[in-house]
């Protein structure tokens, strides 16, 4: 089992720039390191399988090379023109392999080590296996097996998206599970979420 961690350079006035209002740009790129590295602590501690830590827009950011040396996790680099491509792209290269793998974001600070297992576990008897998330999109999506066309046709970021993703797995005549839905944190409403159900972020890395 593989666990692609995908995350942005915590570049200021490029990254979560719907909390720059809150947080400022510089504000708003800490926090992105934060949950960043809270993501991969939490894929680690899992134990659900290696760790890779998926790049954009490259590898060479001084905050992946951090990582890389503080935790047991290796550096990949994205590569597509959308989100489905880049996701595509890792999941081939994890089947290449002969392994399953699972991909989340880095901003799921409610997705804990826990629901990482349920997940691994669900991919022994489904084809795929997703988290959704509470704004119509999802934060995990684990596959067993190639599903053909699954990231297809859809408006990443929009409200759809775990919705069309259903319609391609129909089509597909896939098996999948969802476990229970989370939220991410992009919006200044999310922030305060973040605050004030405590959770504890690391310092960036």
């Amino acid at each position: 089992m593989r666990v692609a961690v995908f995350a942005k350079a915590p570049v200021a006035g490029r990254v979560k720039t719907r909390l720059a209002g809150v947080l400022g740009e510089e504000g708003a790129a800490r926090l992105a390191a934060s949950l960043a590295s809270h993501a991969l602590s939490t894929a680690v501690a899992s134990g659900v399988g290696a760790v890779e830590l998926w790049c954009s827009p490259d590898a060479t950011h001084p905050f992946f090379v951090r990582c890389a040396s503080r935790l047991p996790v290796k550096l990949r680099e994205q590569r597509g023109a959308d989100l489905g491509e880049r996701m595509d792209n890792a999941i081939r290269e994890a089947f290449a392999a002969g392994s399953p793998v699972i991909v989340i974001g880095a901003d799921c600070p409610a997705l804990d080590a826990a629901a990482l297992r349920r997940a691994a576990a669900a991919l022994s008897h489904h084809d795929a296996v997703f988290v959704p998330a509470e704004d119509g999109g999802y934060v995990l999506v684990g596959m067993a097996r190639p599903v053909a066309g699954l990231f297809e046709g859809i408006g990443w970021g929009g409200e759809a998206v775990m919705q069309r993703t259903r319609e391609n797995l129909v089509r597909a005549h896939a098996r999948w599970q969802e476990l229970e839905p989370l939220w991410d944190v992009d919006r200044p409403e999310d922030y305060e979420r973040m605050r004030r159900e405590g959770l504890v972020m690391e310092s960036p890395a």
